[in-house]
């Protein structure tokens, strides 16, 4: 077969037809054996980039965490009359939600400058970002140094995380992506785990090195993304948008391990195929154009999937170690509850992993969304009596089922359907944008979390679970009238389903033949059927 047309022909050369039904008939009846075994080198690629994240997932425990943690009460702290040491509510909130704040702005540089510049450059000056700021952290003497720090070094934390999600859906067939979006998400669960780790290790210590070092060991992190990413292969997909045709080939080659030379021309085709039809329907890439014409329901979509993450009740998980002590746990009772619950998250995302072949995003949500509101309604329940330890160790034994339930099918299904649901030419803008929504609905969630459970403020303690539960339920209706099926289906086929504007509820059952969708070859009565062949 002839190659596809090289870099002097631009990205507006006439397109194999045969090539990408040939490709695309390949990828849609791929193994995940056969996946692995072929695409082994972006499957490794993929999973290194998205080690990155690791620094996320520890700095939002570290954070939530120190409150708990004699040390930094002591110095960042107050003294009440009664001898104890507390940091108020506003404190608590600032130095939170202050990273937040930092990602806010950060997601929007994130999603302009890998379409600018590319995954690669990117990541290599935010590495350098990162270590910087470290130093902020580790030196900062008051609470409101500490706040400063923490809002810029949200601003590196927002660009790995958009970065790694797109990646790993850009490079890998459809057959892995699920998996290597996930690890994302399992990557965040790994620097939580690391993180109480750490403070454990330092729950009984006064000095202030217990804060200090679970700062600094962040710097682990930096150097090592910085050497690897030196060798990364760009996304074949930013070439393609970026009219560099021969570097995408090259990419490919680099990517995908022992597969035929066919199949790469294959894979080039389908992606300006792709990236062709998205011009037509709208040329623009700008943040404005996710908001026209189709793109605003995948946007729509996108950011309230993100939103469900903080909205379910996670975010008393994020303060499970001052929750577990405000319930009647010591300190070190309390860490240990904290080290353990990242732990069973972990192991609900591998579960997770062997649902995913085999129940759809959609149905998944829907399940991990009806766990969630059953369980944060008993922890509710459990707030009711005065608190002592017996009631302290049963709510934590029912936030350890909520966080199972919850690793198994809503945080890892997140980053799942905001990798897939954006149009190609604007995906990364789409997944900053949903990105942008999480921050914003976690920021107000730990707000409301940290007065719901403060002594000093609302004092509701468990009762907290109700509000969630009933938050719970509200997802639930939205999921199941608007978040679509998108398991199994390419890039090509997501963009003509929601084109045509099918029903979330009939996604799964909608049969499309996306090349002669694509090509116009068909009418739109021709191309459509309500069951799949």
């Amino acid at each position: 077969m002839d190659k596809f047309p090289s870099a002097t022909d631009k990205s507006m050369a006439p397109v194999d037809a045969e090539q990408v039904a040939e490709g695309h008939a390949v990828e849609v009846s791929m193994t995940i054996k056969e996946g692995l075994r072929k695409y082994w080198k972006a499957t490794l690629w993929s999973a290194f980039l998205s080690l990155a994240v690791i620094m996320e997932g520890y700095d939002a425990i570290v954070l939530s965490s120190l409150f708990g943690l004699p040390a930094f009460k002591e110095g960042f702290g107050t003294e009440s009359a009664e001898g104890k040491w507390n940091i108020g509510a506003q404190w608590q909130s600032a130095v939170t939600q202050g990273v937040k704040v930092g990602q806010f702005f950060g997601l929007f540089i994130a999603g302009w400058a890998a379409d600018k510049f590319g995954f690669k450059k990117t990541t290599l000056v935010t590495c350098v970002i990162a270590a910087g700021l470290i130093f902020m952290q580790f030196f900062c003497t008051s609470i409101g140094m500490l706040v400063a720090a923490q809002v810029l070094f949200g601003f590196p934390l927002a660009v790995f995380l958009t970065l790694t999600t797109v990646y790993a859906a850009e490079i890998c067939p459809l057959v892995l992506r699920p998996y290597l979006t996930t690890w994302v998400n399992l990557c965040w669960t790994i620097g939580k785990i690391l993180a109480a780790g750490v403070l454990r290790a330092f729950v009984t210590s006064h000095s202030h090195w217990a804060y200090r070092i679970p700062f600094g060991t962040q710097w682990i992190w930096p150097p090592i993304i910085f050497v690897g990413t030196l060798f990364l292969p760009e996304s074949p997909w930013f070439l393609v948008r970026q009219d560099r045709l021969e570097d995408a080939r090259k990419s490919l080659r680099r990517l995908y391990s022992g597969v035929d030379p066919d199949e790469i021309e294959n894979k080039l085709a389908e992606i300006i195929l792709t990236n062709r039809h998205e011009m037509e329907l709208q040329a623009g890439t700008s943040y404005l154009d996710c908001f026209r014409g189709t793109n605003l329901r995948r946007t729509e979509i996108a950011c309230i999937t993100w939103v469900i993450q903080p909205v379910c009740g996670f975010a008393i998980v994020g303060f499970a170690t001052y929750f577990f002590q405000e319930a009647g746990l010591d300190p070190s009772d309390s860490f240990s509850m904290s080290l353990g619950q990242q732990a069973i998250a972990f192991c609900g995302g591998i579960i997770g992993w062997f649902l995913l072949p085999h129940f759809g995003r959609r149905r998944l949500m829907l399940y991990g969304l009806v766990a969630s509101c059953i369980t944060q309604t008993i922890v509710g329940g459990l707030g009711i009596p005065a608190p002592k330890a017996g009631i302290a160790w049963a709510t934590g034994a029912v936030l350890f089922i909520y966080v199972f339930m919850y690793s198994m099918t809503i945080g890892p299904l997140c980053y799942i359907v905001v990798a897939e649901i954006g149009a190609s030419r604007l995906r990364s803008k789409t997944a900053a944008l949903a990105r942008n929504a999480y921050q914003v609905a976690t920021i107000a969630s730990g707000v409301l979390t940290s007065y719901q459970i403060n002594s000093s403020a609302w004092n509701w303690r468990g009762k907290a679970g109700f509000f969630w539960g009933g938050a719970n339920a509200i997802l639930f209706v939205y999921c199941y009238f608007r978040l679509p099926e998108i398991k199994d289906r390419t890039f090509l086929e997501l963009d003509l389903l929601f084109e045509h504007n099918i029903n979330a509820r009939k996604f799964k059952n909608t049969n499309v033949d996306a090349l002669q969708g694509v090509t116009g070859e068909r009418t739109v009565g021709q191309e459509w059927s309500e069951e799949k062949a």
